[in-house]
């Protein structure tokens, strides 16, 4: 157990990548990062980690921000709960605990949008507690290295790894090893065509020594992806247009975007021209339609169709604008909300 992660981390001090979280011990620089690496790629959140560094370099700064400051810097980087929980959290810290981070792995968890992986990361690497972190490489690594065909996503395959992971450990270097580990997954066991050949576990492998890198870690079926059809209505009113914020318990909440109709199935325009003359009761629409703008996420596919409304008598609009709560902007206010990636490439090849 010693000289496994002995090896590991002469391969880190090797191999790593250089990257600006890992030259310090600031625990709110480290959350920082790893609520920003939560679902996202190090290529996607490294510029993000940069921009909040820049704009909120401590605690007390991003608590001090609103709302709608920190969606907007976060745009792009999607799961926007993440956004809401870093802001909540800050604003916790800030006041309930004078600025001072929580320094236990029992106690981070307490912090919102904190959960076992991220709390283990930052006790290890600032606090250097002894506790396993584990995420998707950590899981890769040691299932195929042991052998190990538990679900991943199990109760049973949580606790199988979680009680290999903390076994392997270092006593004295927590926070080199957990970093090692998740590097040697990112970069040399990957998920496909991992670097066998020099691995320093080649001998022992059990997942190269038995052919089976291709069918370790053992996951659970792929949720189906839902599918919903956004039909986007633009209206423009002396160069300004009406939006409104999302506010409903759904994706993009507290974000920007058009009034809209959504439908299980797609829609073709006289469908669309046919809901608001029955549903709203606004007639003889005169539109010009954008092509389709595909948006992807973890369980839903979303294709969505903006259609910029050319009726001169905006008057007929009120009551499905008042519904929808949309107010008007200029492009300059625009440019300033946070708004979902799929609205603002709309606007970026079409409006601005």
């Amino acid at each position: 157990m010693r000289e496994f992660s002995i090896r590991l981390v002469k391969w880190y001090q090797e191999n790593k990548r250089e990257l600006p979280w890992r030259e310090t011990k600031d625990p709110y620089k480290i959350w920082l990062s790893e609520i920003i690496l939560q679902q996202t790629r190090v290529a996607q959140g490294l510029p993000y980690y940069f921009k909040f560094v820049e704009k909120f370099p401590d605690v007390f700064s991003l608590a001090e921000a609103n709302e709608q400051e920190v969606l907007r810097l976060w745009q792009g980087l999607g799961y926007y709960s993440r956004a809401r929980n870093l802001h909540a959290a800050a604003r916790y810290v800030a006041n309930e605990l004078n600025g001072k981070f929580p320094e236990s792995y029992t106690e981070l968890k307490k912090l919102k949008g904190v959960g076992e992986y991220t709390a283990a990361a930052i006790a290890s690497f600032a606090y250097k507690e002894k506790v396993a972190v584990l995420d998707g490489n950590v899981f890769r690594v040691l299932a195929r290295l042991f052998g190990i065909d538990v679900d991943i996503g199990s109760n049973e395959g949580k606790k199988v790894f979680t009680e290999l992971a903390n076994s392997l450990i270092s006593e004295q270097n927590p926070d080199l090893h957990n970093q090692a580990i998740m590097e040697f997954g990112a970069m040399h066991c990957t998920p496909h065509n991992p670097n066998c050949m020099f691995c320093p576990f080649t001998a022992e492998c059990s997942a190269r020594l038995t052919q089976k890198q291709d069918k370790l870690p053992v996951k659970g079926k792929k949720i189906k992806k839902r599918k919903r059809y956004f039909h986007y209505l633009v209206l423009n009113k002396a160069n300004e247009y009406f939006l409104k914020k999302r506010s409903e318990n759904d994706i993009w909440q507290g974000l920007f975007d058009f009034p809209l109709i959504e439908s299980e199935q797609k829609l073709d325009f006289e469908q669309v021209a046919e809901h608001f003359e029955k549903k709203e009761g606004i007639k003889k629409l005169s539109v010009s339609a954008s092509k389709i703008f595909t948006h992807i996420l973890t369980h839903q596919r979303i294709e969505a169709v903006f259609y910029v409304i050319k009726n001169s008598d905006l008057n007929v609009f009120d009551a499905f604008l008042s519904k929808n709560k949309a107010n008007l902007y200029s492009i300059e206010a625009i440019e300033e909300l946070p708004k979902p990636v799929l609205v603002s490439k709309y606007l970026k090849e079409y409006i601005f």
